[in-house]
């Protein structure tokens, strides 16, 4: 072990250059990845964001009494998808739409009598906000007679889970051909380190070392410039995520897990080209 932390620090003292290349290669290589991650990152937290506001809305009759709409509240709420149920006025319902609609308040204005009828908002679940769940509240609440009409936005809400699918996709194929591109490059950087050193190799071939024993040093110098490269595409992606958010607009950083994942992975990267890269010049000389 001695041996070979002393031969990567010569290593990387003899050619600080080639290590700092091979490090900033390592470094641009998962930088990539970082923005890959912090862009997937904001668009899961916005598809989150839109898919809280799934829920049903059920239309009551004017005829609708008090008793009635209270059963109907507590079948709903009985039912294992939903989260809550909240009665709005027609009073309410006004209320929001002068709230929520300006454009209309001139109609709204002159009207002599309230048309918006009162309603019953379902709120679902995390995990149940999706349109199989959403269409089965929907028919459950259609079955009360005091129901004039039911929805839940059934168009929005399979666009919206076709782009989570799409994105799902989207991360795990993009996500691989980075992290592939990132290993190569290290592979390359780590050929450039042994091809400069192909003359050292040959000795200690000559005098009986051992495969594995050439191995170790560059295994860890692997590791190092992988470890050096992920800091570096740590620090590169969080400064593009500051200039982003103070002069652009507002996006959300990436857990710190998700950046000590990114070094980690720069160094098992770093370990296997390396092991990749020496056994294959190995076999050539």
């Amino acid at each position: 072990m001695f041996y070979t932390i002393r031969e990567t620090l010569i290593a990387f003292k003899r050619a600080p250059l080639l290590t700092g290349l091979s490090a900033a290669m390592v470094g641009l290589a998962l930088f990539v990845v970082g923005l890959f991650g912090l862009a997937t990152y904001n668009v899961r937290l916005y598809l989150e964001t839109l898919e809280e506001r799934v829920e049903v809305v059920a239309y009551l009759r004017d005829d609708a009494t008090t008793a009635d709409i209270a059963i109907m509240e507590a079948a709903l709420t009985m039912l294992p998808e939903v989260l809550g149920v909240d009665f709005v006025t027609k009073a309410e319902a006004l209320e929001r739409a002068y709230r929520d609609l300006p454009e209309f308040n001139e109609i709204l204005t002159d009207l002599q009598v309230n048309p918006l009828p009162a309603s019953l908002d379902i709120q679902l679940r995390p995990g149940s906000r999706n349109p199989i769940t959403a269409e089965r509240v929907a028919q459950q609440a259609a079955l009360h007679a005091i129901v004039e009409e039911v929805q839940y936005g059934e168009e929005w809400v399979e666009k919206l889970f076709t782009l989570r699918r799409m994105g799902a996709v989207t991360t795990t194929v993009l996500g691989t051909a980075f992290a592939v591109v990132a290993a190569l490059i290290i592979g390359t950087a780590v050929r450039i380190a042994i091809f400069a050193r192909r003359e050292e190799i040959k000795i200690m071939q000559l005098v009986g070392a051992r495969d594995s024993f050439i191995h170790r040093p560059f295994l860890l110098e692997g590791a190092i410039t992988g470890a050096l490269g992920g800091a570096l595409a740590v620090a590169l992606t969080y400064t593009t995520f500051w200039s982003v958010f103070n002069y652009l607009f507002t996006i959300s950083w990436i857990p710190w897990e998700w950046a000590g994942i990114g070094v980690s992975s720069g160094i098992v990267f770093g370990v296997i080209a390396s092991g990749y890269a020496v056994r294959k010049h190995l076999r050539e000389v």
